[in-house]
């Protein structure tokens, strides 16, 4: 069953035009009012986020045993336009908040790409943290038999191989099993004004790829709870009780800059706008910006074609990336730091790293499957085809998407 709270209005003009003799002073005041006007008009309302919209859920938890699936982009923005965590400030509303659930990179977001997540105790709060990465992705009727509802606040990228649209399969499925209610702060999605690349097959699912979607699935993270809800997904075709708070002021052509990184390796716009198409780079031995200062804005690798790579760097152990691929190696590569922003998959880079690699049979590994969700984009490539070949090859799956994603938007 899927519940939508009701739409607020946010914004109420209200314009009196007096008319109340014809002389010049009056003229020319009328004329400044309506400048003024126009000129407020113009002006983007800015976007309310989910978790801001707190009349909207605070009576849902009332007097509820209360789990929270969060990490550091789990924000609020305050009177003051500063931020604080949603955990601190339910804490501070009297949310009675029992446990907290960590996905990928972990519950304050320090921890590495693929690195095991241990359960623990959060320092500020002293409340237990379960661990949604590693051993266990699905938390146990066990560990749920106290909580009344369960809220789900995590910023995503819209690309199907970034773990946090995973993490909401999994708590779904454990709210519908255990008859929890799942309440969802919508975020925006900062890629999704676009929709592109191969259709996952269903053969090669895992936990960076669970649903027939495209790489670029352009849905926010409540559009997606509920087409995993919708399109019957969880195990049995169970469905979950689903909440969303929705946000205001938001469609999917507006721009939005994160105020919080997502994961340690998105440190800003310009690598979030490239992670869907150099995110391919981590199924290959060319190293994707890790372990720079330039993550997912650079690659390179020691066995790129010197002579035609101008650009070279060499990745050193920092935080968030503590052995990246080729540690202290010279890589020769590109630098995308002033790419333009882009609105469709980028398959040049990775069919032009392929084509000028040393040893090509050693270019992929068993990865790149995963993260494309078929086999057919690595032969594709090996076969010699263009990007624009390849792109013609996703039309068909990506209208039928289309249709399918249409059923589930919100704005």
């Amino acid at each position: 069953m899927i519940k939508r709270l009701s739409k607020s209005t946010f914004l109420f003009l209200l314009i009196g035009i007096l008319s109340c003799g014809n002389t010049q002073q009056e003229t020319e005041k009328d004329s400044s009012l309506s400048m003024q006007v126009d000129s407020e008009e113009t002006q983007p309302a800015e976007i309310i986020l989910g978790a801001n919209r707190t009349e909207e859920y605070l009576p849902q938890l009332k007097g509820k045993s209360v789990g929270f699936v969060g990490n550091q982009t789990s924000i609020i923005k305050t009177k003051n336009n500063t931020y604080t965590h949603v955990v601190d400030s339910l804490l501070s509303m009297k949310v009675d908040i029992k446990k907290v659930f960590a996905p990928e990179h972990g519950f304050r977001g320090t921890a590495d790409a693929g690195e095991k997540i241990q359960d623990g105790v959060d320092t500020k709060t002293g409340l237990p943290v379960f661990s949604l990465y590693g051993d266990n992705k699905k938390p146990s009727a066990e560990v749920l038999k106290d909580i009344d509802m369960m809220v789900f606040d995590i910023q995503d990228v819209g690309a199907r191989f970034y773990t946090y649209i995973s993490t909401l399969h999994y708590i779904m499925e454990a709210c519908a099993e255990n008859n929890i209610p799942l309440l969802v702060f919508d975020r925006p999605n900062p890629n999704g004004h676009y929709i592109d690349g191969p259709i996952l097959d269903k053969e090669f699912s895992s936990f960076v790829g669970m649903h027939p979607v495209p790489v670029v699935h352009g849905m926010t993270i409540a559009e997606y709870a509920r087409m995993i809800n919708g399109e019957g997904w969880l195990k049995d075709g169970k469905k979950c009780e689903l909440i969303v708070v929705e946000m205001a002021n938001y469609d999917h052509s507006k721009s939005y800059n994160l105020p919080v990184k997502p994961s340690p390796n998105l440190p800003n716009a310009r690598s979030i706008n490239l992670y869907p198409s150099l995110c391919f780079f981590e199924g290959t031995n060319v190293n994707a910006g890790r372990g720079t200062d330039h993550q997912f804005q650079v690659f390179g690798s020691p066995y790129l074609n010197q002579e035609y790579f101008d650009y070279t760097y060499t990745p050193e152990s920092k935080a968030g990336a503590t052995n990246p691929k080729h540690l202290g190696k010279k890589c020769y590569g590109r630098n995308l730091t002033k790419a333009e922003d882009l609105s469709s998959l980028n398959l040049e880079w990775l069919i032009e790293a392929y084509n000028h690699t040393a040893e090509k049979d050693e270019f992929f590994n068993q990865f790149f499957t995963k993260l494309a969700g078929t086999k057919e984009l690595q032969k594709q490539i090996e076969s010699g085809l263009s990007p624009q070949e390849i792109k013609a090859s996703w039309e068909e799956g990506l209208v039928k998407y289309s249709k399918t994603r249409e059923k589930y938007l919100l704005y």
